[in-house]
């Protein structure tokens, strides 16, 4: 799936690339950090440092990224359809509050996705644009919280194993709806980047 979502563009991947290096450097320096707090200073100023090199690096990508943006786009419907699809093979009834609080924040984005694109036309619109998007990733954020806490009440309280992994399942695809809008929000951040 990752594959037909990608450009065929080689950059494309020398920049996946270029980043994951970097994330493996900061990682490092972070370990010599918890390792040795008499470097704390320059260790930290070498995280900042690859961090900044990080974003230059996210910014090319998502300048090629934006070329898959309706992709993205049918990507949050797919999910949606994905989660109610799976609903309904495993022959659920009901569910639980956190999936019923998930769909809601994949409504919330949903409308936030909406909102943006409608505006997309005229770059007049771009602060606002930007607003929303970065609305879309606390959103996301929540999405996070609530499905951690979903799943660590699933594990501790739920008794049958086999409504467990159904659960599971619908959890993790419904805060997935919610990745695919905030890639959708990155991708307007590219779009907006490259027309500013």
């Amino acid at each position: 799936m990752f594959g037909r979502l990608m450009p065929t563009e080689g950059k494309f991947f020398d920049l996946f690339n270029q980043h994951a290096a970097l994330c493996v450097k900061g990682a490092q320096e972070m370990v010599g950090l918890m390792t040795n707090f008499d470097d704390l200073e320059n260790r930290a100023h070498a995280v900042e440092s690859l961090e900044k090199q990080a974003d230059k690096v996210t910014y090319a990508t998502i300048d090629l990224l934006h070329k898959t943006f309706i992709t993205r786009m049918d990507d949050i419907l797919d999910m949606m359809e994905d989660a109610a699809q799976t609903i309904s093979l495993y022959d659920l009834h009901s569910v639980t509050p956190e999936a019923k609080r998930l769909a809601e924040l994949c409504l919330a984005c949903c409308l936030k996705v909406q909102q943006a694109v409608s505006m997309l036309h005229d770059m007049d619109n771009a602060q606002k644009m930007v607003a929303i998007c970065e609305e879309i990733d606390r959103l996301e954020s929540d999405a996070d919280h609530v499905m951690r806490a979903a799943m660590s009440k699933l594990f501790r309280d739920e008794p049958d194993v086999r409504n467990l992994i159904k659960m599971k399942a619908i959890y993790e695809i419904l805060e997935t709806v919610t990745d695919r809008c905030e890639d959708v929000a990155n991708i307007i951040e590219g779009i907006i980047v490259e027309n500013a």
